[in-house]
């Protein structure tokens, strides 16, 4: 699993095309090669952009849905809307597609934020926003997601 750390900020040229910053080239070197996926994110008009291995492991858990249900296939359609593979290209960027660039508002100034196993791409404005609004009242987010959480000395959560 990949345990990515950090937020970076960066530009996105006129063609959509973001310079990955050293540190955060380093830490996708040894995933580099096998490229990622980009897609809508469900809650904010933001990007996630996916190691192939890390989208590998959702689509299975996707793909054990029951297609006969039709929620589960319309969830299944509209998860995957608009899903690109994506690569750095031989300068070390990534293109982001126009109609992406589109959905999550990104121009000039972007961020990318790292969420565990996969990255944000936000523009910068519309990051700070969220991450402003998000602070009153984190403290009581916290303890209600991470407050019943066993930590043990195996693996860490239980």
């Amino acid at each position: 699993m990949v345990n990515l750390i950090g937020t970076y900020e960066c530009k996105a040229d006129t063609k959509g095309r973001l310079t990955l910053s050293s540190a955060l080239k380093k830490q996708l070197s040894p995933i580099l090669q096998e490229g990622f996926v980009i897609k809508r994110a469900v809650f904010h008009p933001c990007l996630e952009l996916y190691p192939m291995s890390e989208w590998n492991v959702l689509m299975s858990k996707v793909n054990r849905l029951n297609r006969f249900v039709k929620k589960n296939n319309d969830f299944i359609r509209r998860f995957t809307a608009g899903v690109k593979i994506i690569e750095l290209d031989a300068s070390g960027r990534l293109l982001i597609p126009k109609d992406l660039q589109t959905f999550a508002g990104i121009t000039k100034d972007v961020v990318l934020s790292s969420a565990v196993n996969i990255i944000e791409v936000w523009d910068k404005e519309a990051y700070e926003k969220v991450v402003e609004d998000l602070a009153d009242g984190f403290g009581e987010l916290a303890e209600e997601v991470m407050g019943t959480v066993k930590f043990d000395d195996d693996d860490g959560v239980s």
